[in-house]
């Protein structure tokens, strides 16, 4: 997909190195897009918002993790619009140069995150676990030292960007390690209603009063609606202002969806729509 105007190549931007696991979800599923490598988060949304990329590629959720630091304090102030998402199986391989064995490795490198994930593999080689800044990113710097006592965790797309050997598949320890994704845009698009599943996601803050919250979801219930999300944080520094981020089955134009998003402003402020989009394939498994 090129863009009209110029006839250059559509960009998706992610965090991370080249061979992040973000890396891999774009060129699974945008493959006519050019994938962009950002240093941060705040670099990959300000990388939508000038024009510079069209999409970012946003983990959101981890099976394991929780959510994702940080971006849910992006995402309602950021303008972006969440158009897609996206499930990947989370799969680490046990990378090192060439000519690096098992038995030659001393020490690892990692995401923190992703070392926890792989304990029982550490503990059997008796390795010592080094922090990296991310996944992609060990694997570079293994890479760089050409050492083989040195290894890396990393996404097995790693090791082809960066010429290492795969010493071990799969060492996570867990196989149903998976991570959602969300796409974002600078444009709403809303998926069309009746055609699908649908997931509306959407923020708010409820009003400093005695059974706010409980007042305020009760529309859901009452209209039959399903909730799938619903997690709270802090904003602005004041203990007494909670935002809300929730997503829900359906579509604005359902009319349980409808009257239960109606009855939800009666007891909230600033409530936004962040996105309506088609519910992910892996959402039913």
């Amino acid at each position: 997909m090129t863009t009209p105007s110029t006839g250059q190549p559509q960009v998706i931007a992610y965090q991370g190195e080249p061979g992040a696991n973000s890396h891999l979800v774009c060129r699974e599923h945008y493959p006519d897009h050019e994938p962009l490598a950002c240093a941060s988060f705040e670099d990959v949304f300000a990388t939508v918002v000038s024009g510079e990329a069209h999409l970012a590629m946003i983990p959101i959720d981890n099976s394991i993790a929780g959510r994702v630091a940080d971006i849910h304090h992006f995402l309602p102030d950021s303008g972006l619009h969440i158009v897609a998402e996206h499930f990947l199986r989370i799969q680490f391989a046990l990378l090192g140069v060439p000519g690096a064995e098992l038995d030659t490795i001393r020490t690892v490198h990692s995401h923190v995150h992703a070392l926890g994930q792989c304990r029982k593999v550490i503990r059997e080689l008796g390795l010592i676990p080094v922090v990296s800044g991310d996944t992609a990113g060990a694997a570079r710097e293994v890479a760089e030292m050409k050492d083989p006592t040195q290894a890396a965790i990393s996404p097995p797309l790693a090791a082809e960007i960066y010429g290492l050997e795969v010493l071990r598949e799969d060492v996570e320890d867990e196989d149903h390690n998976t991570t959602r994704f969300v796409v974002l845009s600078r444009d709403y698009v809303e998926a069309p209603p009746g055609e699908g599943p649908v997931v509306t996601s959407f923020v708010f803050n409820v009003r400093n009063l005695p059974a706010a919250l409980y007042k305020a979801l009760g529309g859901f219930a009452t209209n039959g609606v399903n909730m799938t999300k619903l997690e709270s944080y802090m904003v602005g520094g004041h203990f007494t202002a909670t935002q809300f981020l929730a997503e829900v089955d359906g579509h604005p134009a359902d009319p349980g969806v409808a009257r239960a998003l109606e009855e939800l402003a009666f007891f909230t402020t600033d409530v936004k729509v962040l996105g309506v989009y088609p519910a992910a394939r892996e959402r039913g498994e």
